[in-house]
């Protein structure tokens, strides 16, 4: 029996195969290999894992996180820490709130570096709204840490560390932090 597959069909299966050959081949030109952190599934992340593995902070990195974290590590390293003490509004706090995000100050470890996996997913998601979330929460956490550092924030609970997770990550990925 032979199959007949309409133009219509035939069309939409080598639109998805170019859709795959056009993300891998850009996947490859930008981090090197095939693997990123998209193919991390967030049950296999230990807590910590993001502190210990370098590799995987770097790995399909979006550009709004690179552009948000070359300003944050500008501002640091002219000034030494944030001189701007802005609080999030309640618009950023309704669409953290939106997405179940604790604000950064009571966030765990664990939940940023999921949080970090999530917005890197969707900014290379196809859905435009979840790339635009992805964009503003980070931006909103970047506010929030310059917040917490301008202010000189004491942490009184060892679990809710996260602020840290998220200041290395950005320190990471930003082309003006350099360790040695």
């Amino acid at each position: 029996m032979a199959v007949n597959i309409t133009a219509e069909e035939k069309a939409k299966q080598l639109d998805k195969i170019l859709d795959q050959s056009i993300k891998k081949t850009y996947m490859t030109s930008q981090h090197g290999s095939n693997s990123d952190i998209q193919s991390l599934t967030i049950e296999t992340m230990k807590p910590n894992f993001m502190m210990r593995n370098n590799c995987f902070i770097r790995k399909g990195v979006p550009e709004s996180h690179r552009r948000v974290a070359d300003s944050f590590m500008i501002i640091k390293k002219v000034f030494g820490h944030p001189v701007v003490q802005s609080k999030i509004s309640d618009e950023e706090k309704a669409l953290l709130v939106k997405y179940d995000f604790n604000p950064l100050e009571l966030s765990t470890t664990k939940q940023i570096e999921d949080e970090l996996v999530f917005l890197k997913r969707w900014s290379y998601s196809r859905n435009r709204e979840l790339q635009d979330a992805a964009d503003e929460i980070i931006q909103i956490r970047a506010k929030e840490l310059k917040y917490l550092i301008a202010t000189r924030y004491v942490n009184t609970n060892k679990n809710y560390n996260g602020y840290q997770v998220l200041e290395k990550y950005l320190e990471e990925i930003s082309k003006y932090f350099r360790q040695g």
